[in-house]
């Protein structure tokens, strides 16, 4: 399979073998898949610790272009916003989404097929119906005592 890389920083297939602590900032940024699903608001179970994804979106999530409205000031604009860094990625790999590149790379695994760094596209994480792109509602449109009823199950 080709793969395309638009972009001089990077490294050609940096994402199958260089260990995450030393791949450069754009790197580290190419990584994500632009999916969106770490940016879906979660409950996690008390007595088990499994994670249960909703549909429901964090109010700074662009669904149109599943991309953070203000991605520079995240953490400032959403207390609980975890800008992801290969320091701690240990202690959240558990709660980001299974095809998640930076889960998959923590847990020694490859990529999917439909990542953008293998397909050449970023188009093809919405093309293999992974993204959240159309499909959630924005937390402020949800009361947030109800969000179990926003579950996805299966999903994970």
């Amino acid at each position: 399979m080709k793969h395309h890389h638009p972009n001089p920083d990077l490294r050609p297939e940096f994402w199958n073998d260089i260990p995450l602590e030393q791949l450069t900032k754009p790197e580290w940024e190419a990584l994500c898949d632009g999916c969106g699903r770490c940016c879906l608001l979660k409950l996690e179970d008390e007595d088990t610790g499994e994670i249960a994804f909703t549909n429901v979106a964090c109010r700074l999530f662009d669904d149109k272009t599943c991309t953070c409205s203000q991605y520079a000031l995240r953490k400032q604009l959403v207390a609980g916003c975890v800008v992801l860094t290969p320091e701690n990625i240990e202690l959240n790999a558990y709660w980001m989404p299974a095809t998640c590149a930076y889960r998959l790379r923590f847990e020694g695994k490859k990529l999917f097929d439909w990542h953008p760094l293998i397909s050449g596209t970023p188009d093809s994480v919405h093309e293999a119906d992974i993204s959240m792109q159309g499909k959630v509602l924005a937390e402020y449109e949800v009361d947030i005592d109800d969000l179990e009823d926003y579950v996805i199950e299966g999903f994970e």
